[in-house]
């Protein structure tokens, strides 16, 4: 659990709740897929779609792609460039989110809400008082905004710049929101729900590119032999997946291990993997792990 967000430690460890959304927008859930929660570090491979979208492609060459092997908060930044490493550690989203649109902490705030409605294709709203916390105690985001503005990297304050990060962060979403975001990226930037193109099919790319190499922290290698999947996970013990051109899932469930990453939402990712032939270097007819997973996490997806 993040030290700076105190709200999680109430979270309930028995909560498991899945969502998978299809090409068509056809939904299956189980558990408490409707159960909101602060989307936390799920929300970084969205403010990097938004950045670039509004900065058309610019960001690009401002946040690395990089992976790390670091913790997601290392104060850390590239050594030659002074930039992030990624856009999923917390230097990379705090500079993502404020390349967005806005004249304004609060108008580049209002587009992310916005931007991540659409992806949602819901609206969304910011818990204020979870907000209101990460700004008071995320002192290491502080330090690394402070860092970015040493570097010349970061054009606002740091406090400005925590604050629309916090705000991003503490947007309530339940699994089904965040698969139907998911999904989005899975299929190009078209949100398969209500249609909308919310970013090119380019940027979408883009995004589930890093997710692959980056969006697990130092534990990507090993999420990407075991599930084969790009994903995002998060300290809310949430994780999203984007199948390319396949589907779109979230899974959460507080527990986490050592690297942040939900323990069961690890194990069905692997069942969804294996079930829905997901891996991104998979053999077709080869034996899968399926059976072995899911007595691991004790649960399917009812798709009924």
């Amino acid at each position: 659990m993040d030290d700076s967000i105190p709200q999680l430690a109430d979270a309930d460890p028995e909560l498991f709740g899945v969502a998978v959304v299809h090409p068509d927008g056809e939904m299956a859930a189980s558990g408490d897929a409707d159960h909101l929660f602060s989307i936390q570090s799920a929300v970084k491979p969205f403010l990097f779609a938004l950045a670039l979208a509004d900065t058309g492609g610019e960001a690009l060459d401002q946040v690395g792609i990089e992976p790390t092997g670091e913790a997601f908060d290392a104060l850390k930044l590239e050594s030659h460039t002074g930039r992030p490493p990624n856009p999923m550690v917390n230097a990379g989203a705090l500079l993502t989110a404020n390349l967005v649109d806005g004249d304004s902490g609060d108008a580049r705030s209002r587009r992310i809400t916005a931007g991540l409605s659409a992806f949602a294709g819901r609206d969304l709203d910011v818990d204020r008082e979870i907000s209101e916390s990460e700004q008071l105690h995320g002192d290491r985001n502080h330090a690394l905004a402070h860092l970015m503005r040493s570097e010349g990297t970061l054009d606002q304050t740091a406090d400005e710049a925590v604050a629309v990060y916090a705000r991003a962060c503490s947007v309530m979403v339940d699994a089904t929101a965040l698969a139907v975001m998911g999904a989005t990226l899975a299929f190009g930037g078209r949100n398969p729900v209500t249609g909308e193109q919310v970013v090119s099919a380019a940027i979408a790319r883009d995004v589930v590119s890093v997710m692959a190499t980056c969006g697990v922290y130092d534990g990507s290698g090993r999420w990407m032999r075991a599930v084969g999947v790009p994903a995002k996970s998060s300290v809310s013990g949430a994780i999203v997946l984007s199948a390319p051109n396949r589907l779109g899932a979230a899974i959460v469930s507080p527990p986490l291990d050592e690297l942040g990453t939900s323990v069961r939402g690890e194990a069905l990712s692997r069942v969804l993997s294996d079930e829905y032939g997901l891996h991104s270097f998979g053999f077709p007819g080869r034996p899968s792990r399926s059976a072995e997973a899911e007595t691991e996490v004790g649960v399917g997806v009812d798709r009924t």
